[in-house]
């Protein structure tokens, strides 16, 4: 089994470094099967691209792959497309889901063959999220309860920045998946999993708030109810045309 870790990065010049340095020091000491790096620059125009270039000469396991358009949905894309490993899926540079994770999901689809999706979640009874801020907290549990019950989603998350998955199937859901580019790109992946009867994990994490995020909180979540119509229209045409 081979795994490739994307890491969708916008203007993450203060970040990067110390990230990919964490990660590979975890992977190198920690994880026991082939792992690649690949730093998915969507459009940065900061000094992002020279750090990134010159990690991917440091580290034999990174990689810099660079896009002009941006959005997350958009580099997620890109890099499963690219990827030609067993399983794929992305974490926020700022690693703000603890590293012991990464051990924690490849035990999980090494000992299960039918599982095709671990989602991170911070809202699982057993998570243990720390330094949330208030308005944030209201926002993502905001989210969290229209999808469920304006969408039908039955994860306790859908935004936590830990989503990996076997290959084969994450190409499957790119050829189903609309053509947002932004964060919500994420959110359709995973309500279309639960559509298609996958196998998902909703594994609880440890997870710290990152204060120099760089999330515009307000077009954000203007972005997430115009694109939950979009999906609730296609979702409903979808059907009708099973039936």
């Amino acid at each position: 089994m081979e795994l490739t870790i994307l890491f969708p990065v916008l203007n993450e010049h203060l970040r990067l470094e110390s990230g990919i340095d964490r990660c590979v020091e975890y992977v190198r000491k920690n994880v026991q099967i082939p792992c690649r790096m690949v730093i998915v620059d969507n459009g940065s125009d900061d000094d992002t691209p020279e750090i990134g270039k010159a990690l991917s000469e440091k580290y034999e396991e990174v990689s810099y792959l660079r896009i002009e358009e941006r959005g997350v949905g958009i580099a997620f894309k890109t890099g499963v497309l690219a990827a030609d490993t067993d399983i794929v899926g992305y974490m926020d540079i700022d690693l703000s889901t603890d590293l012991k994770y990464l051990s924690k999901m490849i035990e999980m689809f090494e000992e299960r063959e039918s599982l095709q999706y671990v989602n991170g979640s911070r809202f699982s009874k057993a998570s243990d999220t720390k330094g949330r801020k208030w308005y944030r907290k209201i926002t993502s549990a905001g989210l969290v309860f229209i999808l469920k019950h304006y969408l039908g989603m039955k994860a306790t998350d859908a935004l936590c920045g830990f989503t990996f998955l076997r290959t084969k199937a994450a190409k499957e859901l790119v050829e189903k998946c609309s053509d947002d580019k932004g964060w919500f790109y994420t959110v359709e992946m995973l309500l279309r999993a639960e559509r298609a009867g996958m196998e998902i994990e909703d594994m609880p994490v440890e997870w710290v708030e990152d204060y120099n995020t760089t999330v515009n909180v307000g077009k954000t979540i203007k972005n997430y109810l115009r694109r939950i119509k979009m999906l609730k229209r296609r979702f409903k045409a979808e059907d009708a045309e099973k039936n």
